[in-house]
């Protein structure tokens, strides 16, 4: 095969066999395929697109281009979650609790935090003790004795994603449906588990800002998942607004240990992430949906769901006492109230830049070398379509480092549109989408 004439091939927009994909991929992770010529190839995908079958063979190119995950020691079905990301956007740190205080067996590789949106690693590393970093044995030990264990990625899993997407993010190449759904399903199927939920957002938070173009990704990872032979549903969720109230990662632990300690349970963060519990438990066959909506309640009310916390955070060297007084959590060395300058209804949040706002007071990262304050961040007091008086608080910033806080202000105040019409709320949970 020739790269030149398979890069002309997809440029007349012809349809690209599984051996000719992996002879791409395969060779330019082996260093045979130049950058150029890959960048030349992402861009005719870009314009022309990939149908179903290509993006299927895509993902299996990729997730075979290093190590996989092997969960079979683990009895029972291995279920993973991921969500494609936003601000305050902590299910995994209420969900994954409570799927196994009912007997689900989850193991999960996350990412950090890069740009507006938040990192679970970071959170994670915020308890204090905490490992991230677990040899696969003990990861594999964690999950069989208590159900769960959220570590960073070990080994050598998926390099050509790596690769790609180094090269997409300097080549304009990003935004693709066939591309993001590649990129994200074939780090999960390399993971190891046998059912996935996915968490598509929608919104100004959101990577995709428009809902046809999340439901359009939703659809084309569940696709791949049937595909490979998985159970894969996706949920596709509003991000126009901060998930939770707390943006940044010792914060949003807290949030995340206070739901599962019973309270803010009517707030959007606790419903997504029953929502995702829910479906997480049925492609584990621990009932339908209603029967495990009950099953996470009870666990939910009678503590179950915060023991399952606490133990995994004792079996990855955390202070497990986190879970009883969040007051041993990094904490901030100021506290500011950012106040509203009209009087109305909370119209408008650009939520990317509330979580810039949050980068620059240190919760963030710019680049991925860049350093996290654990504790600064900001707990936000309004959600859309609230009202609001003139000099009311709509959030506080909790801060070390002032080098920016003018800068964080301005671009939180910018985020906020405040209107004398009360706007109507957005839904929450947009739609479902089974295999």
């Amino acid at each position: 095969m020739l790269t030149a004439e398979l890069i002309k091939k997809k440029r007349d927009n012809a349809v690209l066999s599984a051996e000719e994909i992996r002879f791409l991929i395969n060779g330019y992770v082996l260093g045979d395929v130049p950058d150029y010529q890959m960048a030349a190839l992402l861009m005719a995908v870009w314009f022309n697109g990939m149908n179903a079958q290509e993006t299927y063979e895509l993902t299996m190119a990729m997730m075979h281009s290093g190590d996989l995950v092997d969960l079979s020691s683990i009895p029972g079905v291995k279920v993973d979650k991921h969500s494609t990301g936003g601000v305050a956007d902590t299910t995994t740190l209420v969900a994954l609790p409570l799927v196994a205080a009912c007997g689900g067996k989850v193991a999960k590789m996350s990412g950090r935090g890069l740009g507006h949106t938040g990192g679970t690693l970071d959170k994670l590393e915020s308890i204090p003790g905490f490992l991230v970093s677990q040899p696969m044995e003990r990861f594999v030990e964690i999950v069989r004795e208590q159900g769960l264990s959220v570590i960073g990625q070990t080994g050598d899993l998926v390099p050509a994603d790596k690769m790609l997407y180094a090269l997409r993010d300097v080549t304009a190449t990003i935004d693709n449906i066939s591309l993001i759904a590649s990129s994200i399903m074939s780090k999960k199927l390399a993971a190891g588990s046998d059912a996935i939920v996915l968490d598509v957002k929608t919104g100004s938070g959101a990577f995709m800002k428009s809902e046809e173009d999340a439901v359009a990704l939703a659809r084309a990872m569940v696709g791949i998942g049937k595909r490979a032979g998985k159970s894969v549903s996706a949920v596709v969720s509003d991000m126009s607004q901060p998930l939770g109230e707390a943006v940044g990662n010792a914060l949003e632990v807290r949030e995340a240990v206070e739901i599962l300690q019973g309270h803010h349970g009517d707030g959007d963060l606790a419903r997504v992430s029953l929502t995702l519990a829910a479906r997480m438990l049925t492609a584990s066959g621990l009932g339908p949906v209603d029967e495990a909506e009950k099953k996470l309640q009870n666990a939910l009310s009678g503590g179950a769901g915060l023991e399952s916390l606490r133990q995994m955070i004792s079996a990855q060297g955390g202070d497990p006492a986190v879970c009883d007084d969040t007051g041993r959590l990094p904490a901030a060395a100021r506290r500011y109230s950012i106040e509203a300058t009209a009087s109305g209804f909370v119209a408008v949040m650009e939520t990317d830049r509330i979580g810039i706002a949050a980068l620059l007071l240190g919760a963030g990262r710019r680049t991925k070398e860049d350093r996290i304050d654990p504790a600064v961040g900001i707990w936000m007091k309004k959600r859309l379509g609230e009202p609001v008086e003139e000099g009311e608080p709509l959030a506080d910033f909790y801060v070390n480092d002032e080098a920016n806080l003018e800068e964080a202000v301005s671009e939180f105040q910018r985020a906020i549109t405040i209107e004398k019409q009360k706007p109507e709320p957005p839904k929450l949970v947009r739609t479902i989408i089974e295999e």
